[in-house]
This record gives structure tokens, sequence and C-alpha cells, in this order.
């Protein structure tokens, strides 16, 4: 059975079983062939990567991942959509579907039985839950290659905007902090079942084996960022009134970094500096 052939027994067996989307799950399924298509050549996988899904939905592109892939390890919330995914997964003996929440699964310990070269997420994301979900892989012990994954393309955006432009925001410097990121295409939302309101994109997230810069405490750090967000068209020294503002004057000074600028204005960089010599004032003050 062809690729097409697949998605048009995918359409079928989701009106057979007279499935009722869930509105609280997100779920809006991707059946677009030539979407499908690119979202796993723009992957990179090969027969020796383990695919990491979530939310596989109806199996549409579970299909098109397994023809390449070692093995599909994929989380569905939806138990369901059970009956659906085991004609759709019907052949797929490198496929093996988790019916639980991903946020809770212990999912490391799952991915720590597996033998693989390589690891990579690929997965067409529920939009409410996209970010929960990024900041949960990143932050765990497994040491993902890249992140293939459809999302609200404002949301994409914001992972890989650059600095001084409206989409920069806390967000942008947590991701791009742990990971290279990139839009590598933009999905109309034409092509999905039921047709969401907005337009989606596929980003790539490639692994840093290092962090870009180096910060003294990471949960401080990212608290320190998410503070001079915290109202984006303030100023810094605004935004950083819960700090102790001498000492931060005395770094911004030593940094010849102005309290007057905005956080869209500040690179990576200069957010490093200033949280380690804050960090380094208040130790030895």
């Amino acid at each position: 059975m062809n690729k097409i052939a697949n998605i048009t027994r995918t359409l079928a067996i989701l009106k057979r079983h007279n499935f009722s989307f869930k509105k609280k799950f997100g779920q809006n399924f991707l059946v677009d062939h030539n979407t499908l298509e690119s979202i796993v050549t723009l992957s990179g996988i090969t027969d020796k990567t383990l695919v990491l899904e979530i939310g596989p939905g109806i199996g549409a592109l579970t299909q098109y991942i397994a023809e390449k892939a070692k093995k599909v390890i994929a989380f569905e919330i939806d138990k369901s959509l059970e009956p659906l995914l085991s004609e759709t997964l019907e052949g797929f003996d490198n496929v093996e579907v988790i019916f639980e929440d991903f946020l809770n699964a212990d999912f490391e310990s799952v991915i720590a039985k597996e033998e693989y070269e390589d690891i990579y997420v690929v997965a067409n994301l529920p939009y409410y839950i996209t970010t929960p979900i990024i900041t949960r892989i990143i932050e765990s012990n497994v040491k993902f290659n890249s992140m293939v994954m459809m999302m609200q393309k404002e949301v994409a955006q914001r992972f890989s905007a650059n600095k001084s432009t409206k989409d920069f925001n806390s967000l942008s410097v947590f991701i791009q902090y742990h990971t290279d990121a990139k839009i590598i295409l933009n999905v109309s939302k034409n092509v999905f079942i039921p047709k969401p309101n907005v337009d989606s994109a596929v980003i790539k997230l490639t692994r840093l084996e290092e962090p870009r810069v180096k910060v003294e405490n990471q949960s401080e750090f990212f608290k320190f960022v998410r503070e001079c967000f915290k109202m984006k068209r303030k100023t810094l020294r605004n935004n950083l009134k819960t700090f102790d503002i001498e000492v931060m004057e005395k770094v911004f000074n030593k940094l010849d970094i102005s309290l007057t600028r905005r956080a869209e204005s500040l690179t990576l960089e200069e957010f490093a500096a200033i949280h380690n010599e804050y960090q380094e004032m208040k130790q030895n003050s």
C-alpha cells in the first residue's frame, strides 16, 4: 500500500469508528501526504534512529516515521484512539504506543531500555501544551539529537526569534540556551482535520553539546530572565525591582549596559553576563 493510500485508509478508519474529536486534547490531525513526507524527510531520521512521538493521534505521521526509523515510541493521552491506531499501524512491528499523558509518564525509563545510535523527537504537538512538553524534554536526562515538531506558527516564531524583534521573549532565551532553533517548514491550517484557527510551522531544535553560554545556576538564571521580560514594554530597571537594585546598578555599570534598555534588546551573552556578575557581587557583599 502506498503512502497516499495509507492516508485514505486512515480517514476511512476515522469515519468508520465514528471518532469524536476532543477539544480538551487539542486534537487537530494532520492528513496531507506532502506535508507528512516533508516532515520526515527534513527530520533526517535513519534506520538507526529511535523516534519519540508525542500525540500520534490517528497515526498518520507515525506511519511515515516508522517507514524510516529503527523504532517509534509514541505517547498518546486519548485511550479511545487505541482501536484506530491498531488499524492504522497494523503491519508496523517497530511501533510501540503507550497510552499515557506524556507530561506524567516516565519516558526516560522507557527509552533507557532501547538500543539506538541517535534519538529524535518528531511530533505534531497539541497547541495548548507545546511549551510544557518541550521544556520537559529539554530538561530530561535523555540526550536527544534533535526535535522536529509541528506547532502553532506564532510559538515557533518565538522559539527561533532574534533579539530586538517583537517575538523575542524569555522562552526564546530558554530554547536558544539549549538548542539551535530553526523553522524548516510553514504549514497551512487547511491540511488538518478539523481545521484549526491558526497556521502552523515545523521547527527543528538541534541540541547543543553544551549550553550556548555558561551560567552559575540555571534555575536562578531563567528566573532572572523571566523577571527581565515581566513587563515587556518596561525597562530593565522597572522589571528588576525584586532584585537588589544597588547591586544591580553596579553590575550594569561594570558591564557598560544601560538599565534603561528593554529585555528584548539583550543578547543571550548579555543576559548571562549580568546574571553571573550579580551572583558574584551578592556572594561577595
